[in-house]
């Protein structure tokens, strides 16, 4: 089993504990945590998410932007520092790729690709 403590506003971990967690510990969590304390049961099996219907139903229908913006917020990069690693982007510019407002050129797409350590094509 694993419990984990979450920051609030954020998806960054403030603590786990792994292992056989008495249920007073749970309960203590919970009740000091509340919603910011998630419970997995480590026994269930676990599934390979990109071969899974559930992946390839989602990634077909994501526009070029919204693959961005995931790929973006899964570095935990604002769009302002991805503006600077792209290269002359202001947050404005990203703002406009993630929403579909401005399209995605070929250099753009192979410096994310690169940065993003995935197929060009995710962003064309």
């Amino acid at each position: 089993m694993l419990a984990v403590v979450k920051k609030p506003h954020t998806e960054n971990s403030l603590f786990e504990v792994k292992g056989e967690i008495p249920k007073n510990l749970l309960q203590y969590l919970q009740d000091n945590f509340g919603n910011d304390v998630e419970i997995v049961d480590e026994s269930e099996e676990m599934e390979n998410i990109f071969s899974s219907n559930w992946f390839k139903q989602t990634s077909n229908s994501l526009t070029s932007g919204e693959v961005v913006k995931i790929y973006r917020e899964n570095l935990n990069l604002t769009q302002e520092q991805l503006g600077k690693q792209l290269g002359k982007f202001t947050r404005q510019n990203i703002s406009d790729i993630e929403l579909g407002r401005r399209s995605i050129s070929k250099d753009v797409a192979k410096k994310l690709s690169v940065l993003f350590n995935v197929s060009v094509e995710r962003f064309i």
